[in-house]
């Protein structure tokens, strides 16, 4: 999957063009519950147990405050809620749409 040819904050959504023209428009606050970061999610180990992660599901008035390509392969968006550690692999992001 290629990135984003653009991504642009709107109200309280974030608006993606991917390269083949397909657009998307994703809540903020689902898009920070959507973080697959450890902090959200957890980390497992050798054996699948999961450690650590959160049962919070919704984030009222979360707002996207930046975000950055990382490589070929993913965003970091970064949160009003001071969260910024979630890696969205491209193909993860379009399916969140």
């Amino acid at each position: 999957m290629k990135a984003p040819a653009r991504i642009e904050a709107i109200g309280s959504e974030i608006a993606i063009q991917w390269p083949d023209g397909a657009e998307q428009y994703i809540p903020m606050e689902r898009l920070r519950a959507a973080s697959p970061s450890a902090e959200n999610v957890g980390e497992r180990d050798l054996v699948g147990r999961v450690y650590g992660g959160t049962d919070q599901k919704e984030f009222p008035g979360v707002t996207v405050t930046g975000w950055r390509i990382i490589g070929a392969y993913a965003v970091q968006f970064s949160f009003s809620d001071g969260h910024d550690t979630g890696i969205y692999a491209f193909d993860y992001l379009r399916a969140l749409g």
